[in-house]
């Protein structure tokens, strides 16, 4: 196969790759005839329980940032066993994973990097706070 037809090949996979993307991202965009699944399920279990549903949805909200707190410990403890950071790194990470600002709670271990793609991760901690 010639250099042209590769080229023409691949550029023709990417523009239909764009193409398609951009559809698909419209279309999971337009929710305004579709609802929330999670809400719909906290307003049934509001309902069921005879309960205002802020007061479900906090719960929800505090039993999943405790879920996220407990997998973190574990994956550090595990890291830690492993030998591939120190206590004092371990340490300094769950620190700097609190000190994030909210909107960043779903980003945890192993995203961007972190410990297992060394320095330089999204979500590797500042240098200065990690013993190396």
């Amino acid at each position: 196969m010639t250099r042209k037809k590769k080229i023409i090949i691949v550029s023709s996979v990417l523009a239909a790759l764009v193409i398609f993307g951009t559809i698909g991202g419209i279309a999971l965009a337009d929710n305004s005839t579709s609802t929330n699944p999670a809400s719909t399920f906290v307003t049934k279990v509001a309902s069921i329980l005879g309960i205002d549903q802020t007061k479900v949805q906090n719960a929800f909200d505090q039993a999943q940032k405790e879920m996220q707190s407990e997998a973190l410990d574990t994956w550090l403890a595990q890291q830690v066993t492993d030998g591939k950071i120190t206590q004092a790194q371990a340490d300094a990470y769950k620190a700097w994973m609190g000190a994030k600002p909210s909107g960043f709670e779903g980003l945890g271990p192993g995203f961007g990097g972190g410990f297992r793609g060394g320095r330089g991760g999204f979500m590797c901690p500042p240098a200065n706070t990690a013993t190396n």
